[in-house]
C-alpha cells in the first residue's frame, strides 16, 4: 500500500498505472490481416490514431506467422475470408498452440447467418464484428479486449508470485528446501542421461547461534542474506543454491567432477572468510563449514546418498575445527556407511 496527496493506492494499481505509462512510450500491437487494400489501410489508419501499433498481414499466412512470433500481437483483428489460412482457421491454430501469454481475436465476417458465427466463436475468436460496421463500435471492443488481457496478466503475474513463494525463501531470496531438492533431482536426471558427473556442497555458518543469542535475531537474518549473496557471487551462473535449513544451505553443482567441486567450495569458503560481515553498522567476522559429495556417474537414486555422505562431511568439517572443507571421498568408508 502507498500513500500519495492523501489518497491510498494498492501495489496493483500502482502497477497498472505504470503499465499505461509503459503503453505510452510503446503502443500495444495490433494484427491487422485483411487482403482487401483499402480496408486494410483504413484499419491501419484507425488503429494508429487511437494508439495502436498496427502490425499488418496481408493474407491468413502472413497473419499466422506475425503471431508466432516470441513479440508478436496480443490483439488480432482477423479477416474471416482470407488467401491461404482463413480467420477461422487461424483462431483454431491459435488455440490449439497454447500461446502464452493469450491472444485476443476479433473476427471480422460478411457472414450473418448465426451458424456461421457460432462456428467462429467455438473456432476459438472472442468476439467479432459484422461488416460493414462503425468505427466507434471497433474501438470500443478492442478497448473491452484490452481490459481483458489486462487482468489476464495481472493472473500470470499472480500466478508467478504464487510459484516464487512455494519455490524460494522470504528471507535470502534462495530456493527453499523443496525448490533446491527439486533441483537436485532435476540435475542428477539430466546427469545420469546424459553421462555427466555431478556435485553437492553442504555449507553451514559456523557459530551461527551465538549471532542470535547475542546481538537479536535482526543480526542473524542480516548475516543470513549476506551468506546467500556471497554464494550467488562465488558460484556459476548455471549453478543452483539454497537454504536447506537454518543456516545450512545446499549448492547443487552440475557436470562438475570431485576435485572440481573441492575447488568450488574452497572459493565459497574463502568468500565467507575474506570480508567482515555487517549487521546494521556492527562488523561481525564469520566463516563456513563445507561438506562435499559427488558422482562421476551418478544415477537418479543417488540424492538421499549424495546428502547423507555431504552432510557428513559437513558433520567432520565441524568435529576438525570449522571454517573448513572436507571431501566424503576422503573419509574412510566405514565412517560413510554411518551417520554420526
Amino acid at each position: 500500500m502507498r500513500i500519495n496527496g492523501g489518497h491510498l493506492f494498492t501495489d496493483l494499481q500502482l502497477a497498472i498505472v505504470a503499465e499505461r505509462l509503459r503503453d505510452a512510450e510503446h503502443p500495444m500491437k495490433v494484427l491487422a490481416a485483411e487482403d482487401n487494400p483499402v480496408f486494410q489501410s483504413m484499419l491501419t489508419n484507425m488503429l494508429t490514431k487511437w494508439g495502436y501499433e498496427p502490425v499488418v498481414a496481408r493474407d491468413g499466412n502472413e497473419a499466422w506467422e506475425a503471431l508466432q512470433q516470441p513479440d508478436g500481437p496480443q490483439l488480432a483483428i482477423l479477416d474471416w475470408m482470407m488467401p491461404g489460412l482463413n480467420g477461422v482457421d487461424i483462431c483454431r491454430a491459435v488455440r490449439a498452440s497454447g500461446r502464452e501469454p493469450y491472444v485476443y481475436i476479433l473476427l471480422l465476417t460478411g457472414r450473418t447467418d448465426s451458424q456461421d458465427l457460432v462456428e467462429g466463436m467455438e473456432a476459438g475468436a472472442d468476439d467479432y464484428l459484422t461488416k460493414p460496421f462503425q468505427a466507434h463500435e471497433l474501438r470500443v471492443r478492442l478497448r473491452a479486449g484490452r481490459r481483458i488481457l489486462d487482468l489476464q496478466q495481472q493472473l500470470l503475474a499472480a500466478r508467478e508470485a504464487l510459484r516464487e513463494q512455494a519455490t524460494h525463501d522470504g528471507l535470502t531470496g534462495l530456493l527453499n528446501r523443496s525448490g533446491i531438492l527439486e533441483m537436485l533431482d532435476k540435475e542428477l536426471a539430466r546427469a545420469s542421461r546424459e553421462g555427466h558427473p555431478l556435485s553437492v556442497l553442504m555449507v553451514d555458518l559456523d557459530r551461527f547461534k551465538d549471532v542470535n543469542d547475542t546481538y537479536g535475531h535482526a543480526a542473524g537474518d542480516a548475516v543470513l542474506r549476506e551468506s546467500a549473496r556471497r554464494m550467488q557471487e562465488s558460484i556459476r551462473s548455471y549453478d543452483s543454491a539454497g537454504r536447506y535449513g537454518g543456516e545450512e544451505f545446499l549448492i547443487v553443482l552440475p557436470g562438475c567432477d570431485g576435485p572440481s567441486a573441492a575447488a568450488q567450495a574452497e572459493r565459497v569458503r574463502e568468500m565467507f572468510a575474506a570480508t567482515t560481515f555487517f549487521a546494521g553498522q556492527r562488523p561481525l567476522a564469520f566463516t563456513c563449514s563445507i561438506g562435499v559429495s559427488s558422482r562421476a556417474h551418478p544415477c537418479e537414486t543417488d540424492s538421499d546418498a549424495l546428502l547423507r555422505e555431504a552432510d557428513l562431511a559437513l558433520y567432520r568439517a565441524k568435529e576438525h575445527g570449522r571454517n573448513r572443507v572436507l571431501v566424503s571421498a576422503d573419509m574412510p568408508v566405514c565412517e560413510l556407511s554411518h551417520t554420526p
